[in-house]
């Protein structure tokens, strides 16, 4: 599996800056590092964008438990198409699979010590906030948006066949 250190990787770097942001950062106390790019130190019980954030205790237990059975589900799909005939030399997929498999697992490391993911990346324009995010959200995006790049470059691959 030759991408799996990506995965490896993603998992370290997330963990540590997550341990950096709780060392340096207070809850909720915005650093200014360049305009629209705040550090801010939050905890996110909920979700992606901290949905059912609010919804009691049950959240953990479910979220723990999805992210574990989506990383499984992960690794194998990996695991699979590396020796697969027809996806081994698909770079491509095979970066988006390790990229959302090592974010999954980064924030399912959170959620299971914790309760709760850590995010610190806080992006404005004017008065609008995305929500704050960490490494492990930004490995997921990349990896969501090199799967649809994947499936756009596998349809034009079988229209021209």
């Amino acid at each position: 599996m030759k991408w799996l250190w990506l995965s490896a990787f993603t998992i370290i770097l997330d963990q540590l800056t997550k341990k950096m942001a709780e060392a340096e950062l207070l809850l909720h106390k915005p650093v200014a590092v360049l305009p629209s790019f705040n550090l801010t130190l939050m905890y996110n019980k909920g979700a992606a964008f901290s949905f059912l954030s609010e919804a009691g205790g049950w959240q953990r237990i479910f979220f723990v438990f999805l992210s574990t059975a989506i990383s499984i589900f992960l690794f194998v799909w990996l695991k699979q198409i590396t020796q697969d005939k027809t996806q081994k030399h698909n770079q491509t997929l095979q970066i988006a699979i390790a990229f959302i498999l090592g974010g999954a697992i980064g924030n399912l490391i959170d959620r299971a010590l914790t309760g709760a993911v850590i995010d610190f990346i806080q992006v404005y324009y004017d008065s609008y906030y995305f929500p704050t995010f960490n490494i492990a959200d930004a490995a997921i995006t990349v990896g969501a948006g090199l799967l649809i790049l994947d499936m756009v470059l596998e349809t034009r691959r079988h229209k021209t066949t």
